[in-house]
């Protein structure tokens, strides 16, 4: 069997990560969506938050599954028995990143190979990042988030 990593920190996933995670299960049967800790980033989330969004995102798809992790990518790779880590990839600027990241993935996983994933047109254009930014300046991202990660941060906008 097949099992795949898609990695990240997913503050908050988007329509664009969940776009990735349902191509991603058609072809594989095993699924893992991994989210990191990510502290140094200093998520608008909780890890626990990103973790419930995340699976509350994928409910749908019976060969997914969503944990949370803190440790290198790499322990989390060999710990579970991953074939390959799946990335998107929407500009030259992140593949050139995620070409690095590979390249240091496969090192240190023993041959654990990076399949990179270019967004589906419609969703090239979101990131976590850009989302967090329409957000936090009262813009709305109804369009670009799946339901629970919008029902999240409406309750976060009225704390």
């Amino acid at each position: 069997m097949t099992t795949v990593i898609y990695p990240g920190t997913f503050d908050p996933i988007t329509n664009g990560h969940l776009d990735i995670i349902e191509r991603s299960a058609v072809i594989f049967p095993k699924v893992f969506v991994a989210v990191a800790n990510s502290p140094s980033k200093k998520p608008l989330f909780s890890l626990d938050e990103r973790v419930e969004l995340a699976r509350q995102s994928v409910a749908h798809l019976a060969n997914v599954e969503v944990f949370g992790f803190s440790d290198l990518l790499a322990n989390v790779i060999k710990a579970r028995n991953v074939a390959a880590i799946i990335r998107g990839v929407r500009t030259t600027t992140d593949f050139e990143y995620e070409l690095q990241l590979a390249s240091l993935n496969r090192l240190l996983t023993n041959g654990v190979e990076s399949l990179f994933f270019p967004p589906t047109e419609k969703w090239a254009f979101v990131s976590s990042t850009i989302v967090r930014e329409i957000y936090l300046h009262g813009g709305d991202v109804s369009e670009l988030v799946p339901p629970a990660v919008f029902n999240a941060l409406q309750e976060r906008c009225q704390k």
